[in-house]
């Protein structure tokens, strides 16, 4: 098929390439403008921007796409469709329709659950035992459109990181699979019963609040890892924590309860296993604690 992609991060690079291994003719790829990104704040391509180029792809980063004459070149690719992974800007009524078979979606959940930014973090953070993704019809509400096929995963003790991974390649295998034969994969209209909606991820959240119980912290601290990556302050350092482990016990919520860097929640405690300090590597807490003292008694915040 001829086929316009559209995304932007890492998440968007396994559909692009099975595109194009699957030897469709990907006639273009848009994507998010470069950033200013690094110590030195260069601007730097999005992920999708590099792949494509390196494969020799027309690569297009319009601010915007309601501008008409970025929606007239869009048109101009003549695409049979136009595949969109995490691309994040909004697709005008006219976009929409502009490929012969429209627009379909790669998204990061079981559809209508999870409607939104960021579906993966939030079936997180609410304990899903599952989640998976969709390849959606995309119409102008939001996530509202008909699903074409849908896969499945447990989330088990997965972090965000890796699950993203995961649903990342097999959207990438689901998207192959519907274009090989579209009219196999006819739309389903989601039900009306379960939406749930899946807003951005603010940074604020990332702040590890003890006054949950253990079980809802340690799903923070996964639904936070990689980005922006949950925290505690002590002082003025701010310590990342990028996995723990929950343990019974009892205490002072966001006190420290020993030398093992057990911390007490409002039910249950948890005791991070992986942290990182500013400008530091990743490390245990048995190698944070010999050169960073958090003794018992400490109050976190």
């Amino acid at each position: 098929m001829r086929i316009v992609f559209m995304g932007t991060p890492e998440f968007s690079v396994p559909v692009l390439q099975a595109l194009v291994d699957a030897g469709h003719d990907v006639v273009a790829a848009y994507s998010q403008p470069p950033r200013r990104a690094g110590r030195g704040k260069a601007l730097t391509p999005s992920p999708v921007q590099t792949r494509a180029e390196a494969l020799g792809i027309v690569v297009r980063t319009p601010v915007s796409l309601r501008d008409p004459d970025a929606q007239a070149e869009f048109a101009s690719f003549e695409a049979d469709v136009a595949v969109v992974a995490a691309y994040g800007l909004i697709l005008p009524r006219v976009v929409l329709e502009a490929p012969r078979l429209g627009c379909l979606n790669v998204h990061g959940s079981l559809l209508p659950r999870w409607r939104g930014a960021a579906p993966i973090q939030r079936a997180i953070l609410a304990g899903d035992a599952e989640t998976g993704v969709g390849i959606m019809q995309m119409e102008a509400g939001l996530d509202t459109g008909p699903v074409r096929l849908e896969g499945r995963t447990p989330i088990d003790g997965k972090t965000a990181g890796a699950l993203t991974d995961e649903l990342s390649a097999m959207g990438a295998r689901l998207m192959v699979e519907v274009l090989g034969d579209i009219a196999a994969h006819p739309p389903v209209v989601q039900p009306e019963q379960g939406v749930t909606y899946a807003p951005k991820i603010d940074k604020a959240e990332a702040r590890i609040d003890f006054s949950q119980g253990a079980v809802e912290v340690e799903r923070q601290i996964r639904a936070f890892n990689p980005v922006p990556g949950a925290f505690f302050e002590l002082g003025a350092e701010r310590i990342r924590v990028l996995a723990a482990d929950i343990l019974p016990g009892t205490g002072s919520q966001g006190a420290v309860l020993d030398d093992q860097l057990t911390i007490a929640c409002s039910d249950g405690t948890i005791r991070p296993s992986l942290l990182q300090r500013a400008g530091r590597g990743v490390m245990t807490s048995s190698e944070l604690l010999r050169g960073f003292a958090i003794p018992a008694g400490t109050q976190l915040s």
